[in-house]
């Protein structure tokens, strides 16, 4: 299953050194706009110890982790949608993604410019998605002049995708992400066929800085209260990309000794952030486990074990016959499969049983 985020805020936000810190590869960060020009690509493992203890279990010959794709998309601007900044083709960018983390400054440093001269998160926040959604405007009001024309004539499919048009029309000329507007199923389906970016999800990273005022840490700054009660409703996690970025090279006791050495939070941003993207995406993790390979898959929550068995193989669906399921903890708790299965936790399934998080799985086809 391949999945992209895209890492997308204005200049000088932290994107690309947040990026290093993610992927543990080099891209530019220097301190002026428009440093990245491409977008670089880098795929992430989603941190998880059930991965590590079944391995462990199995005396697996290689590990596997389910993984997440980050892009790193250059500093959009204030008229971005118009082609500002070689908005229109960094906008494309975004469209190629399934989801967006947008980075968001919270520190103040004068040794790094700031793009509009002073830090103001919500300010920020505002032109990003202003941007987005000016893009977004474009793209379904052309759309619009076309299905209307088809609509007049009586052509059924035509009048149901005026009806979602003009609906998600109303809600960006109101400045709102299409993310935000409730949709019907049916709506929503029509809604994905325009590739909107607007209607990805987001995830907003509020990037701090060690050594360096931190708006966030001051409850009574008014930039603060205004970025919490936008913040209320939404996805968002705290990293200090800086720290991180120099630490991702560092495992075990060195990283925890240089993390208090640098005055940095003991909590790992970068693993709530790749956590968070996952969930945002709605995916969980099943694994499959033996002497050969342990791994973790990616699927969408509430899939069939037909449709799960899919991420190994297409032909898992239509030639599925049933399968053996544990959940991992009850697999490790047993100490083998003969005891899991003695006990009535090894579990035959059919085509209806929906994979849960953290289950192991075994196919039979």
């Amino acid at each position: 299953m391949s999945l992209s985020i895209g890492i997308v805020g204005l200049p000088n936000v932290g994107k690309s050194t947040l990026f290093n810190a993610l992927t543990k590869k080099a891209v530019p960060a220097e301190n002026y706009p428009f440093c990245t020009i491409d977008p670089s690509v880098g795929v992430v493992a989603v941190p998880d110890e059930r991965l590590e203890k079944l391995n462990t279990f199995s005396k697996s010959k290689k590990k596997i982790p389910a993984a997440v794709e980050f892009v790193d998309i250059a500093g959009l601007v204030k008229g971005a949608s118009e082609g500002e900044g070689l908005g229109n083709q960094f906008l494309s960018h975004i469209r190629e993604t399934n989801a967006i983390a947008h980075i968001v400054r919270v520190f103040e440093d004068s040794n790094i410019i700031h793009v509009h001269g002073g830090v103001d998160p919500v300010s920020d926040i505002g032109v990003i998605n202003l941007e987005l959604v000016l893009a977004d405007a474009e793209t379904v009001s052309k759309r619009l002049g076309n299905v209307s024309r088809e609509a007049k004539r009586g052509v059924k499919t035509a009048i149901a995708e005026e009806s979602v048009l003009k609906k998600i029309d109303a809600c960006l000329s109101q400045g709102k992400l299409v993310s935000e507007l409730e949709l019907t199923d049916e709506e929503m389906e029509i809604a994905k066929l325009l590739n909107l970016i607007t209607i990805k999800p987001m995830l907003y990273v509020l990037n701090k800085k060690a050594g360096a005022k931190n708006i966030i840490d001051d409850a009574n700054d008014p930039r603060t209260i205004a970025l919490m009660k936008y913040l209320k409703t939404r996805a968002h996690v705290l990293v200090d990309a800086g720290i991180e970025s120099e630490l991702k090279d560092m495992e075990g006791e060195e990283k925890e000794m240089f993390r208090k050495e640098l005055s940095a939070d003991n909590d790992d941003g970068i693993n709530a952030l790749i956590h968070a993207g996952y969930k945002l995406l709605g995916l969980i993790t099943y694994f499959t486990t033996g002497e050969d390979e342990t791994r973790a898959w990616t699927i969408k929550e509430n899939s069939t074990a037909p449709v799960a068995g899919m991420a190994i193989h297409t032909d898992f669906r239509e030639k599925f016959i049933k399968a053996e399921i544990i959940h991992w903890d009850e697999l490790l708790a047993s100490g083998s499969y003969g005891v899991a299965r003695e006990k009535g936790l090894l579990r035959t399934e059919g085509k209806e049983y929906i994979v849960k998080d953290g289950d192991v799985v075994e196919f039979k086809i």
